[in-house]
């Protein structure tokens, strides 16, 4: 794939870029400490202790989970936040549920992945040009992280972003997902974006030199009752690819561009 940098990076002198010579590790290392939430430290700890029944062996990660991938990525996946018998298990984003079972499988078709499956944080899978992180990095209860929660765990998205510097597509895995990692890279760039792009599954953006590209999320609930088919999620990485080798498709939806402007936030 395309290895191009765009010109307009981050602000350097926004307070959102991180400057850490360690880089991405160290933005793993405070997600894996982080303890800002309690009610989501309780619940990842909860569920790490008494397990269910299918994983009662298992030595659960009970803590943040760090993002995954290529640290020359250029395609960024935000998803909502990790399972708590999924990710908060195997301590990888998206590892060890059917929402990632879904997720490896299409990157792997798309030449993003080494192997359509993560098993654990010890496997030889890789990420090739795509990095995988969360809108928040503990397990909420009932999958339903609050307004606080979501704004406390903010800077450990816009440390990403600040460190990814080659990213040119961003996935939003839900709602949630979309909204955080538009938000995020509009606060490292110093920028306010109007009007809001709209969530919809398919829908495509362009903010200066980087495409926003919204799905819906893996989840089984979308997954079982066909809202979110194979076809419809294949559909999203082929445009994220197209985009990436600069190639053309006329099935792909054409991008809406959005005015940005600036923004000291």
């Amino acid at each position: 794939m395309s290895s191009r940098r765009s010109s307009e990076g981050p602000d350097p002198s926004n307070p959102c870029m991180t400057s850490s010579p360690d880089g991405i590790a160290s933005v793993h290392t405070k997600v894996t400490a982080c303890r800002r939430c309690p009610r989501l430290v309780a619940w990842r700890e909860q569920a790490a202790h008494e397990r269910v029944r299918r994983f009662a062996s298992s030595e659960y990660w009970g803590k943040g989970v760090p993002g995954f991938g290529d640290p020359r990525a250029e395609l960024l996946i935000v998803g909502l936040a990790p399972a708590a018998h999924g990710a908060n298990r195997t301590g990888r984003m998206f590892t060890g549920d059917r929402s990632g079972e879904w997720l490896y499988r299409t990157l792997h078709r798309f030449g993003f992945a080494t192997k359509p499956e993560s098993v654990s944080r010890t496997d030889s899978l890789r990420l090739v040009r795509c990095y995988i992180t969360a809108s928040v990095r503990c397990a909420p209860p009932g999958n339903k992280p609050s307004r606080e929660e979501r704004e406390a765990c903010r800077p450990f998205l816009c440390s990403e972003l600040s460190l990814l510097r080659r990213v040119r597509v961003i996935i939003g895995l839900g709602k949630i997902g979309f909204d955080a990692g538009l938000d995020a890279w509009s606060r490292v760039h110093s920028i306010r974006v109007q009007p809001k792009p709209r969530f919809g599954h398919g829908e495509l953006y362009r903010i200066r030199n980087v495409h926003f590209v919204a799905s819906y999320h893996p989840s089984q609930q979308n997954t079982f009752t066909g809202r979110l088919t194979p076809a419809m999620f294949d559909s999203v990485f082929a445009t994220a690819r197209g985009i990436l080798l600069d190639e053309t498709d006329s099935a792909a939806p054409a991008a809406r561009t959005v005015a940005a402007e600036s923004h000291q936030w």
